[in-house]
């Protein structure tokens, strides 16, 4: 599909039709309540659905449990040993690029202001990283697995943020078009993928095409489980490259509100991070890699550490020729990668199970070792239109 100022205006007034009349209907009948509490028992995939779950819901359940019937099994594979090849590079860029990328929208920004706790920034971050880990399970997609039941309640999540943002007259629909609309949707997953694999490049990390054209896939069948609307959704890497940049300079600007999540997540990882000596390092982290202009957009500070951290890519190649030319050095970073992803996640849910529930109202205290050849390494081509 073309990919156009008018097809993507026309993406903004449109939401998610089956979540969005599971998630109406459960709230005319007052089973919003009732539909939580029974869910937080379902968290694997083929688990009996309790007794008394709404009927609605449970619809909705059996007609989004499986992933879509195109799906190819063995490029899903190739993109589960890609993330674990770069798993410790995926969450940096999940942290310190996509988030950031996501701020620089200013109704993006808006929206995740309203819709979830200031005082705790890393619900999201938390959410993230455990949705991503559950997606590059080996088991997945078959029976006893987390991702499904965890794709099945985000989808319901974003169709009662739209429902209340709109029944509650809280949300400039004719402005901003309906909330978590099909754009915005394409976009997120854009954020996820090619935005992933951007910072990858600009980190130094080498990535064969075909590893990036497959972990590319992966979050395209996302997508799809998340409810965007396949024909209009890029089908490869040339495609999304087209919608995102498109997407970017259509709305990308300063806000507020973006600042202000921005330096909550500095804050965070400030946090998480031992001793101060290191601090300026994540805003000059997210400073290289989404740019000055963005950065400056998102008032992220400026410090020593902005010029020290362009040694990245250099310090990453010595590693990466340590994996290519060492079994046991290969065997080693993965495993640390693997420990740290874990660590950071720990970190971040305090140990716990990230729950994801339908809310029944917007609380007042809401504001508004790889088998993939590392030859034909993937250049990212350069964007279509020029970003400010």
């Amino acid at each position: 599909m073309a990919c156009t100022e008018q097809s993507l205006d026309a993406l903004r007034t449109v939401g998610d039709e089956l979540a969005d009349a599971t998630v109406a209907t459960m709230f005319e009948r007052g089973e919003v309540g009732k539909f939580n509490t029974l869910m937080r028992f379902v968290s694997t995939a083929g688990a009996p659905l309790p007794d008394g779950l709404p009927e609605v819901a449970r619809e909705y359940l059996r007609a989004t449990s499986a992933p879509p019937a195109w799906v190819d099994w063995d490029t899903m594979e190739r993109a589960r040993l890609f993330f674990i090849d770069n798993n410790v590079h995926i969450s940096t860029a999940l942290s310190f690029a996509s988030m950031p990328a996501c701020y620089v929208l200013p109704h993006v920004a808006k929206l995740l202001s309203a819709t979830h706790s200031l005082k705790y920034p890393s619900k999201r971050m938390a959410e993230t990283g455990q949705f991503t880990v559950y997606l590059m399970q080996p088991g997945a997609f078959e029976a006893g697995s987390r991702f499904i039941p965890a794709a099945q309640k985000v989808r319901l999540l974003h169709a009662s943020i739209r429902h209340h943002l709109r029944r509650e007259d809280r949300w400039d629909t004719a402005g901003l078009g309906t909330p978590i609309c099909q754009e915005d949707m394409i976009g997120g997953q854009m954020m996820f993928s090619i935005q992933v694999l951007d910072a990858l490049h600009r980190l130094g990390i080498h990535m064969s095409t075909e590893g990036a054209e497959s972990y590319y896939y992966a979050w395209r069948v996302v997508g799809a489980m998340l409810g965007v609307d396949q024909d209009h959704a890029p089908a490869d890497l040339e495609q999304a490259r087209e919608f995102s940049d498109l997407y970017m300079t259509r709305h990308m600007g300063p806000s507020e509100e973006g600042a202000h999540l921005t330096r909550q997540l500095i804050d965070l990882f400030e946090e998480v991070v031992p001793g101060t000596f290191f601090d300026p390092l994540v805003g000059a982290l997210i400073r290289h890699l989404v740019g000055d202009t963005c950065a400056d957009w998102l008032q992220v500070p400026r410090s020593p550490w902005d010029t020290a951290v362009k040694a990245a890519p250099a310090l990453l190649g010595i590693l990466e020729t340590i994996e290519d030319n060492s079994p046991l050095g290969a065997w080693a970073l993965d495993r640390l990668g693997h420990l740290t992803t874990l660590f950071e996640l720990s970190s971040l849910t305090r140990g716990r199970v990230m729950h994801y529930a339908v809310p029944e109202h917007l609380k007042k205290d809401y504001d508004v070792a790889s088998t993939v050849p590392r030859s034909r390494r993937w250049t990212p081509p350069a964007p279509r239109v020029p970003y400010p």
